[in-house]
This record gives C-alpha cells, sequence and structure tokens, in this order.
C-alpha cells in the first residue's frame, strides 16, 4: 500500500448526499478480485450513458476535474451496502481524499486499508471546500496528514482529526498485511520455539 503523507491536487466538487457504495462501482462490476482496472467504472451510472459515452455534465468527466486526486463530497458518503470494491474503484481511478461531514462506517474502515485518507470536516468548511473546488483546475488544494490539515487554494486551512493508529498505517503505507509483516521476527522466532518444543506439531 502506498504511503499518504502530502498531497496536493485537483479536487473534485461532488455536493451529492448519500452517496452509496453502488452508485461508487455499480454491483455488475463486483466479479473480479483484482483492485486494479475498476477505476474506468467508478461512478458508472452517472459517468456514462446506456451506449457507454461520456455524459460531459458529469464531474469527472469534465476537463478540469479528469486527474482529480481530492473529492468534495456531500453527508453520508459510502453509504449502502458492504463492499471493498467502492475504494478499490476510487484508488484505482486515482481519488486519495475524499472529504466530507460523515461516512458510513463499513467505507470509512476500507478506506484506511487501502490507502485513502477520509477526512471529517464541519459543514461549514466541507461548504467553503466545495465552493474552493468549483473553480476547476486552477484551485489545488493540499492535504497534510502530519499536521492534519485540508488547505484550500487561497491558504485556508481547516484541521481535522483521525485515530493516531490509523494515521500511523497510512503514513507508513501499512495495510493488515503490512501491520502482520512487521511482526515478521517475532512470527519466526515463535515458530522456531515451537517446532522445538513441540517437533511432533
Amino acid at each position: 500500500m502506498d504511503s499518504f503523507t502530502t498531497l496536493t491536487g485537483i479536487a473534485a466538487p461532488m455536493p451529492l448526499v448519500n452517496i452509496d457504495t453502488d452508485m461508487i462501482i455499480p454491483k455488475q462490476f463486483l466479479k473480479t478480485i483484482k483492485r486494479s482496472g475498476l477505476g474506468i467504472n467508478l461512478f458508472d451510472e452517472m459517468r456514462y450513458d446506456r451506449d457507454g459515452n461520456e455524459l460531459p455534465d458529469f464531474v469527472l468527466n469534465q476537463p478540469a476535474y479528469r486527474d482529480s486526486q481530492i473529492l468534495v463530497a456531500g453527508d453520508n458518503f459510502g453509504c449502502g451496502s458492504s463492499r471493498e470494491h467502492a475504494p478499490w474503484a476510487l484508488l484505482d481511478f486515482g481519488i486519495r481524499c475524499v472529504i466530507s461531514t460523515s461516512f458510513a462506517d463499513i467505507f470509512f474502515n476500507n478506506c484506511f486499508k487501502n490507502g485513502i485518507l477520509p477526512v471529517v470536516l464541519p459543514q461549514d468548511a466541507v461548504d467553503a471546500l466545495m465552493e474552493d473546488a468549483k473553480n476547476g483546475s486552477n484551485a489545488r488544494m493540499t492535504v497534510d496528514l502530519e499536521s492534519q490539515t485540508v488547505t484550500s487554494s487561497d491558504g485556508t486551512a481547516f484541521a481535522f482529526e483521525i485515530d493516531p493508529f490509523r494515521k500511523h498505517c497510512l503514513m507508513n503505507g501499512l495495510d493488515d498485511i503490512g501491520l502482520t509483516m512487521e511482526k515478521a521476527p517475532l512470527i519466526d522466532d515463535f515458530e522456531t520455539h515451537m517446532a522445538q518444543a513441540r517437533p511432533w506439531i
């Protein structure tokens, strides 16, 4: 998993509430167990018409936002059914940070496991960042995990809270497997001891 320290990039405004996981990645794309290749189908039903043509009004189809790395969204982002494919699709598209007033718990947890930073801010801060994001590719936000701030293009900084353990994992690129591998020497010692103490196992 790639580490997350500081991100400066284009933020796409998506002022919709209750964006659920089926909107993020529709169910017909859940057959794969690969984490790559889902970005093309991110927000599929909002991005394309029935013939597969891009809908020009959708924010991520607009030239200014095609390379967005930050998403500023409405309340209760990632609600609905539990599917880890949702953060996989966001990450494969290039989104490394989602900013909202609240997230569904399972989606929130899955973001951290996949190198995406979900930032919770009060409504007035999200509103200000949403307006900033509407300025397009000329407005770049900076998300600094070390200082726990989101800074708008005009220099206004908004502080956010994050669990220290999750912060450590993101900054060091540690998913569940990475955390386990940190204990590899202890695991090896245990296995060696067990092999000597109980050779019949």
